[in-house]
């Protein structure tokens, strides 16, 4: 089985070379967090592990005392690895007071397969502690090139090869199934992934016993990704409240299941203000081909703007525009909050959508791309332009990291 760099393995050499500050990196589980982690630490402690969990709960001195960095060592720092430390309740205390003690001595790197920020059970801010990176599976700009974006933020488009491009649209970017290509272990993988999702992962955080009833509504929104999410509608389908049906939801999203985009409001007349879209993470058992590209383009464009956030070229954001006439754009990135470049996701249609250049006009995007599923590759730079153009998926991802 062939294996494939990663861009986070880049950066994270590149922030272990430079910043004191520990990484924290979050993302699904089975995105490659553990290999990363590995691929840079010289002593790993996990919390699944008993072992390295009563090392944990004996103290930081203990811990630090058993890993050989209670004392500075001469030359290059050793990097210790906490993987899945959020498990414990007491880790932000615990990884800020092994921080203050030891920062001179080693780096730290963190990981969680839950969003780390959403556990706030107590303990002192970590303000300046550490820096987070937010870990995707693979995608076409990342095959193509895992080395760190630089200032420009997009690259020079290349082709990616056609088995690799099959695979990353059948069997979706997660690092197993890429790479294996097989039907039978993707059907495992993805059932597998399920159980643990929302039988181990969903009762450890939110100790419900509804399990059965948030197993419905993630089925439901599996057939979803692309649409809105009317809150009312989906507690009219799972029969629950609203609040409650809110509260499954931003779970899911904090396990990785599925993400919002936000509509933008600034300069469109009659926009929706409040009504989110709904994307899955994994594509690969999208099976209507149109919401599948479509949810394709989102997960990249999600990628790319958490990346170029993560590494500091700016405060990206992805939207959606759409307004009261349903006239809509599927996607806008906004750097510093201003608007960059719409995306309008297609399958086969070249017929340039006519509210693509009317919602560039009226907000001001420099690019306007409709971004086009089964087109061959081109090597047109397509932010060479400044009117709405036509441009094939593939040499549009690739210019995404």
């Amino acid at each position: 089985m062939k294996t494939y760099d990663r861009v986070y393995s880049a950066i994270l050499a590149d922030h272990l070379a430079k910043y004191r500050q520990m990484v924290f990196l979050s993302g699904p589980r089975q995105v490659g967090k553990r290999t990363l982690a590995m691929g840079c630490a010289t002593a790993y402690v996990s919390w699944d592990k008993e072992k390295d969990r009563q090392l944990v709960l004996s103290g930081a001195d203990a811990l630090a005392e058993k890993l050989g960095v209670a004392v500075p060592r001469a030359g290059e720092m050793p990097v210790i690895a906490f993987d899945e430390i959020h498990r414990y309740s007491k880790w932000k205390t615990f990884l800020k007071g092994f921080f203050d003690t030891f920062e001179k001595n080693c780096k730290i790197v963190a990981t969680g397969s839950a969003r780390m920020d959403i556990y706030k059970r107590g303990g002192d801010s970590m303000m300046g502690r550490y820096f987070p990176y937010r870990v995707h599976p693979f995608s076409v700009g990342e095959l193509l090139s895992p080395s760190v974006p630089d200032d420009n933020a997009v690259r020079t488009p290349m082709p990616l090869a056609e088995d690799d491009w099959r695979a990353l649209v059948r069997f979706g970017g997660f690092p197993e199934p890429f790479a294996n290509r097989d039907e039978h272990f993707h059907r495992k993988w993805q059932r597998l992934r399920m159980e643990q999702l929302l039988r181990e992962d969903i009762r450890n955080l939110t100790r419900t016993t509804e399990l059965d009833l948030i197993e419905r509504l993630a089925v439901i929104l599996a057939n979803r990704s692309g649409e809105m999410l009317v809150y009312a509608s989906l507690a009219r389908e799972v029969n629950v409240s609203e609040p409650t049906v809110k509260k499954w939801v931003s779970v899911l999203k904090s396990l990785y299941y599925g993400f919002e985009i936000r509509p933008w409001a600034k300069n469109i007349e009659n926009s929706l203000r409040k009504t989110t879209k709904w994307y899955l993470r994994d594509w690969s058992g999208i099976e209507d081909e149109g919401k599948r590209n479509e949810t394709i383009v989102a997960c990249h464009l999600l990628k790319a703007v958490e990346l170029w956030t993560d590494i500091g070229l700016g405060d990206y954001m992805l939207y959606y525009i759409r307004d009261k006439q349903k006239h809509e754009v599927d996607f806008l990135v906004a750097k510093d909050r201003q608007p960059w470049f719409l995306v309008e996701a297609k399958t086969s249609d070249t017929s340039i959508s006519s509210v693509l250049g009317r919602a560039q006009r009226a907000i001001g995007a420099r690019h306007a791309f409709q971004v086009v599923a089964n087109l061959p590759f081109t090597e047109a730079d397509a932010f060479d332009y400044t009117q709405p153009v036509i441009v094939p998926a593939r040499t549009f991802l690739s210019q995404l990291p």
